[in-house]
Parts: structure tokens; C-alpha cells; sequence
């Protein structure tokens, strides 16, 4: 009974969901943009998320000029999908029109590796793969025990070790993947022009200055303040009210 309940209450939910998506699409069609935010923002109230919502409320973000906006939810978008060439591709058109245009620190080669098969799938994918290559390690391990042929002892002593590699490399993924997701250490600059201090207090020593738009990462908090990081690796204090988390 209990669970019967539950079924129509998530059914009776999702219908104002659908209704609310398809008003915001059709306003954003339209060109009613501000009507087409507000609708989006209605659905997050409803504690939905998607790759397709947050893209759609960037895009209804951009066509109203407000970059920072748009570049805020062009990368929550890309946290829940990371291979979308639509995400991508609008967020780096999104990014080209900021003031600040910082070169990144230089990955080393293992770095630009453990990169390149992090963005390969998402978290469920790299699970999934996980779950495989744990049966065929156990499958592998299995055959060298009990097999009575040295070939298939050496063979599957060998493919065993490749398997349990990436087991443990996929379990890395997939951890990382996740906690990525329901992470908040990221976030868009939205001040304007943003002096950058030594110490979380206004009297301290200005380091630099970064502009609307930029993506950082957090490292520390401090009453009202937050200590930042940029991609060129430099490191400061900025208020909390001059970001948002992605």
C-alpha cells in the first residue's frame, strides 16, 4: 500500500514537471526569455535536475546577454553529461566573451592520461565497466586455480593481473566521477571586476584582479570569505557573495 502511495505521488509530481518543461520551452521558443527562467527554475524547485534543463536555462541565460549566467549552468550541464558536443561547444562559444582568458597550468603526461579516460563515460558507465572487469578477474583467478594446463595457468594468470588493473583504475573513475557530480568546490565569478587578497579581509594585500565569468575552484572557507584558486594555479581570498557554485 505504502509503496502504491508512493508510485502516485511521483506520478502525480511528474506531471506539473512535464507541463512546467514544455511551458519553459515553448516561452524560450517565443523568445520570451525571462519567462522561460522562471518556468526552469520552477522545475528545480521541484528538485529535478538534467543535463537538458540546465543547458536549456543557459541558453535562455545567453540569449539575454548575461554570460556569467549562462557559463554557470552551461557547467552544471556539463558535470551531469561531460560529453555533450552541444554543452561543450556553447560553453566554450559562452566562455570566448569573458575578460579574462587564463592559461592553465601544463598537466604531466599521466595527468593528461588519467584525463583522457575520466572523461570517456560518466560515473554509472565507468561502474558498470567496474562490475565487468571484477567478474572476469574472478573468472581469470578461478581458471588459474583449478586448471590443470600450465598454458591456461600462465594465460589466465596474465589476463587476471590486466583485469584486476582495471578494476581498480575503473573503481578510481567511477569514485571520482561521482563525487564530482554531487560536488560544490567549483564555482563562476559574478562581480563584475574582483580584486583578489592575500587574506580573508578586505584591509589585505591585493594579489590580482579576475573578472564576471571565470571559473574557479574552492579551497577553504572563511566566515564570509573564500579562498580560491584559478587555472594559472594562483591562489586568494574573495567574498562569498561575488560567486556562485556551479
Amino acid at each position: 500500500m505504502v509503496t502504491l502511495l508512493a508510485l502516485i505521488v511521483s506520478l502525480a509530481n511528474a506531471q506539473p514537471v512535464d507541463s512546467l518543461m514544455q511551458k519553459a520551452n515553448n516561452a524560450y521558443n517565443q523568445g520570451l526569455y525571462d519567462s522561460s527562467i522562471n518556468l526552469y527554475n520552477k522545475v528545480l524547485n521541484h528538485n529535478v535536475e538534467s543535463a537538458e534543463l540546465y543547458y536549456n536555462l543557459g541558453n535562455a541565460w545567453f540569449k539575454k546577454g548575461e554570460v556569467p549566467h549562462a557559463i554557470l549552468y552551461y557547467e552544471k550541464a556539463k558535470k551531469l553529461n561531460p560529453n555533450d558536443e552541444d554543452i561543450n561547444y556553447n560553453l566554450g562559444v559562452a566562455n570566448s566573451m569573458i575578460v579574462d582568458k587564463i592559461e592553465p597550468v601544463p598537466k604531466l603526461f599521466f595527468q593528461e592520461w588519467w584525463d583522457y579516460f575520466y572523461n570517456l563515460f560518466g560515473a554509472d558507465r565507468w561502474a558498470i565497466i567496474l562490475l565487468i572487469s571484477w567478474a572476469l578477474f574472478v573468472l581469470f583467478a578461478g581458471i588459474f586455480l583449478f586448471s590443470g594446463s600450465r598454458r591456461s595457468k600462465k594465460a589466465s594468470f596474465f589476463l587476471g593481473i590486466l583485469f584486476l588493473l582495471i578494476t581498480v583504475a575503473s573503481y578510481g573513475l567511477a569514485s571520482q566521477k561521482y563525487h564530482h557530480s554531487i560536488s560544490h568546490n567549483e564555482a563562476i565569478i559574478f562581480t563584475p571586476t574582483l580584486t583578489v587578497k592575500s587574506s580573508p579581509t578586505q584591509t589585505a594585500v591585493d594579489l590580482f584582479v579576475i573578472h564576471e565569468g571565470t571559473k574557479v575552484k574552492i579551497l577553504d572557507t572563511v566566515d564570509n570569505w573564500i579562498k580560491v584558486k584559478i587555472p594559472n594555479g594562483s591562489i586568494g581570498w574573495v567574498p562569498q557573495k561575488s560567486l556562485e557554485r556551479i
